[in-house]
């Protein structure tokens, strides 16, 4: 794992978040983008090397609904990024984590993403991202 790619915020109301979280980094976001397949709308601020990720759900039975009604509004994940995500998969198997997916994924950002199960990692939701060449 290379470094902290981003910290992902589970919000209920993404237009008030960018205007939240713009005026918490004193600057706007740079974009945002809907991932059809997690049911989700995203908005990405840069912040260094490192990125926030604000999610909203776009259903109710999307992961993100699921987790601000269980939960509520706050971090939702931590993700890394990696150089080759199925090598990464395949180590952290090896390890015994449990991931969550066992094949790559298209996510936000240009983005391949797998999940390891929070269970295996004090209770924090671990993505993995690589950039899609």
């Amino acid at each position: 794992m290379k470094k902290i790619e981003h910290i992902g915020i589970a919000v209920s109301d993404l237009e008030a978040a960018i205007k939240t979280y713009a005026a918490v980094m004193g600057k706007p976001h740079y974009k945002t983008e809907a991932v059809l397949s997690e049911g989700v709308n995203t908005s990405f601020f840069e912040i260094g090397e490192s990125k926030i990720e604000l999610l909203a759900a776009t259903s109710a039975d999307s992961a993100i609904a699921k987790s601000i009604l269980k939960r509520g509004e706050g971090i939702h994940h931590i993700a890394f990024a990696v150089d080759d995500i199925e090598a990464e998969i395949n180590r952290l198997k090896n390890e015994g984590f449990r991931l969550l997916n066992e094949q790559p994924k298209q996510g936000a950002d240009s983005k391949l993403v797998a999940f390891m199960h929070p269970k295996d990692a004090n209770g924090v939701l671990i993505e993995l991202c690589q950039e899609i060449r």
